[in-house]
């Protein structure tokens, strides 16, 4: 029997309506309006930072206009398959049907989640570093299956994955993974996973077969734009070269290719070792580098509040924001929202959306209700 998606498609063009309220679709129209009128003046070049400036902010306009358009486009593409579907009994166009509701209805969530990015850098690309925590060995494999989870996640989303580094555990995994995700609101979104993930199983590496608790940390960081000034001294840093050990080629491993900067005055050290070119590993540890120098200038403003990071947390028992239970039952849960599913491989072959959506609902919320409080006094 057809099933008849009519119901679901006139609650998903109300969600788009309203959707397209608070986006004030109709007010970025004009501003993107305005903006392009000023590359047309023949001057406009002159300044090349400001010119920059203009075209980037023209950009993420038209991006978002066209994701709302095409949105609306594709609805009404959607009600006519539907109509036939069910007029003329076509369980294919049905199904087509039924695909294209899931896909409408992630675009929406997204245009919705952007709506929710602020922040500075929400819009911007994120710099993930993951690392084993207690559990050993084990912990090592699941940094190696987070690494994976993720970088599936992105290319769920047409997000370009940059590996900097990824050396090889001691037996199996990785000792950690430090990796750049591009893509409009990468950041936004995938603050959502930062924190202490927890995988419960029967331990692969475990004779006798017994339940294995480990833990592994995901950090967050958002890739920061060239204009935003971090001051690192020559003095301050060491740079240590030496020959690649991860994954990379037989041209990566025979050269002294791989970059280790320490910055002194902070004892932070960052290492890139997947380029073949050495200069390309040093350029990117320096990214990487200013990132988290950032992080710290923030976390001294802000004393007991880190912003990019969140509360610093001990990666084992009682820090989680998720646990991943494999056995002796199947299910995955977000211990701040509650979202939870039994399809434990989907979420580690990157299904994630639904947590992703849910913690930035669960987040809005909670803002909303703080600042209703605080109104309120």
């Amino acid at each position: 029997m057809i099933e008849d998606r009519t119901s679901d498609i006139e609650t998903l063009r109300e969600r788009v309506a309203r959707i397209a309220e608070y986006l004030h679709i109709d007010a970025k129209r004009a501003d993107l309006a305005a903006l392009e009128e000023r590359t047309t003046a023949p001057d406009f070049w002159d300044n090349q930072s400001s010119a920059q400036q203009v075209m980037a902010q023209a950009s993420g306009l038209r991006d978002e206009i066209v994701a709302y358009e095409s949105l609306v486009t594709d609805l009404g593409d959607l009600d006519v398959a539907n109509e036939l579907a069910v007029a003329g009994g076509d369980e294919d166009l049905a199904a087509e049907a039924g695909a294209s509701i899931k896909d409408l209805t992630r675009r929406a969530n997204d245009l919705e989640l952007a709506s929710w990015f602020t922040g500075e850098f929400d819009h911007g690309d994120a710099l993930v570093t993951i690392l084993p925590g207690q559990g050993g060995l084990e912990a090592q494999d699941w940094a190696e299956m987070l690494m994976k989870m993720l970088s599936k996640y992105a290319a769920s989303r047409k997000w370009k994955v940059d590996i900097h580094d990824a050396p090889d555990g001691v037996e199996l995994g990785i000792d950690r993974a430090v990796f750049t995700v591009h893509g409009r609101n990468a950041y936004g979104m995938l603050a959502s996973e930062h924190g202490v993930h927890r995988l419960v199983r029967i331990s692969p590496t475990d004779e006798k077969k017994r339940r294995q608790t480990t833990f592994a940390k995901v950090e967050i960081l958002p890739v920061l734009p060239d204009d935003v000034e971090v001051e690192i001294r020559d003095e301050d840093i060491r740079v240590d070269v030496y020959r690649s050990s991860g994954p990379g080629g037989q041209s990566v491993n025979t050269t002294d290719s791989a970059v280790r900067i320490t910055h002194m005055p902070s004892g932070l050290v960052v290492t890139c070792q997947n380029e073949k070119s050495q200069l390309k590993n040093k350029e990117t540890a320096m990214l990487i580098l200013r990132s988290r120098l950032y992080e710290l200038e923030e976390e001294k403003r802000l004393a007991e509040l880190d912003v990019l990071k969140g509360e610093k947390q001990q990666i084992s028992f009682g820090s989680q924001i998720r646990n991943y239970v494999l056995y002796p039952y199947q299910l995955v849960k977000d211990v701040r929202t509650g979202i939870e599913t039994g399809d434990v491989n989907g979420v580690l072959d990157g299904d994630i959306d639904g947590f992703v959506v849910g913690y930035h609902r669960w987040r809005v919320s909670g803002e909303q209700a703080l600042a209703v409080g605080v109104g309120d006094e």
